[in-house]
């Protein structure tokens, strides 16, 4: 029963994020490649279950539980820092990053595709 109030909650703030305005913001596997060579952000693994992860990640905060009291303690408490999501396919990532930004994230970043596309451009996956 929990799942399905935090899945209908989260095609609720999908649909809320296009009358807003507010976002995340995608990056592409070679970016986010540039982007891990100067790290200046919290790198977070949201894919359940366990699949590997992109070096460099900091934390594994299952998607459906990004908002929960002790998960949100992980993450910084400055809602302007850069948070970067990824998963296997980028669907729970995006759920989680549009969680993140209805709760007042405004630095939030996606890998599109996930690793999945992480993979495919020719980037490693550790711990599979």
């Amino acid at each position: 029963m929990k799942r399905l109030i935090i899945l209908i909650l989260a095609i609720f703030i999908i649909a809320c994020q296009s009358q807003v305005g507010e976002t995340y913001k995608n990056i592409s596997p070679n970016e986010l490649h540039t982007m891990l060579a100067n790290k200046d952000f919290l790198f977070v693994n949201v894919h359940i279950p366990y699949e590997g992860d992109i070096a460099g990640t900091d934390l594994s905060i299952p998607f459906d539980q990004i908002s929960e009291p002790a998960n949100l303690a992980l993450l910084p408490s400055d809602k302007n820092a850069k948070i970067v999501l990824y998963c296997r396919s980028g669907r729970m990532s995006e759920i989680a990053a549009n969680a993140l930004v209805v709760l007042g994230y405004t630095n939030v970043w996606n890998l599109d595709g996930g690793m999945i596309n992480w993979e495919q451009q020719g980037f490693e996956i550790i711990g599979n």
